[in-house]
């Protein structure tokens, strides 16, 4: 590829900064369209899971009791502030760094796997115990819809790392090398709006819970 049709793939310049993530996304579409369905797909077959097995749901509510996630989540909920600032904590570092980004630095694509296989427990956790628990569902599922939105981005992210790494003359790079720093500048710009879904459905949960549990 001649340096003038590089500059016309790249074009860092022409495109504003803030733009930028979307034309990642516009550029695999496909592959976008195909995590989405993936990552919600995963999430309805564990709640279809948890509610054909009640016992994979009491197991995962027990898990959380035991771990005392159910505790700190009582206490935090009365201060929606700091729940949420405890939310987007979880939500980055332990899923979006942990699950889904330092194991794709470390072995291509590993944190789809892992990612998939959260997507299926939350799923099964999701499912209400209780009466009260489908109504506090419904605000609950917006969140759902945005955080999984995030960690799409994400994936997205960590399938393109994964990809130029492998196959570097997709990005006409000239090593892996190269390849595997092209996809870290991909998987960094799709970082920004990902973050942005993360402190908005942060706000909302906590918020949200903080309403429904007070009524």
């Amino acid at each position: 590829m001649t340096e003038t049709t590089q500059a016309s793939t790249d074009r860092p310049e022409r495109t504003p900064f803030w733009r930028r993530p979307f034309r990642v996304i516009r550029e695999n579409r496909r592959v976008y369209l195909l995590l989405n369905a993936g990552a919600y797909g995963l999430v309805l077959i564990g709640f279809a899971l948890g509610l054909l097995f009640p016992g994979l749901t009491e197991a995962g509510a027990a898990g959380l009791e035991a771990d005392g996630t159910g505790d700190l989540v009582r206490q935090l909920v009365q201060t929606p502030a700091l729940f949420a600032l405890g939310i987007l904590g979880i939500n980055l570092f332990r899923l979006s760094a942990l699950t889904i980004v330092l194991p794709s630095l470390v072995v291509p694509f590993a944190g789809l796997a892992f990612f998939a296989y959260w997507a299926v427990d939350t799923g099964i956790v999701l499912v209400p115990t209780s009466p009260g628990g489908w109504i506090i569902l419904i605000p609950h599922a917006l969140t759902v819809i945005i955080e999984l939105q995030a960690y799409v981005l994400f994936l997205l992210g960590a399938f393109l790392l994964g990809k130029y790494w492998l196959f570097p003359r997709t990005i006409d790079a000239r090593n892996r090398r190269q390849g595997y720093v092209r996809g870290l500048r991909k998987l960094g710009l799709l970082a920004l709006p990902a973050l942005a879904l993360l402190v908005i459905g942060a706000l909302w949960e906590a918020y949200s819970l903080a309403f429904m549990l007070s009524l």
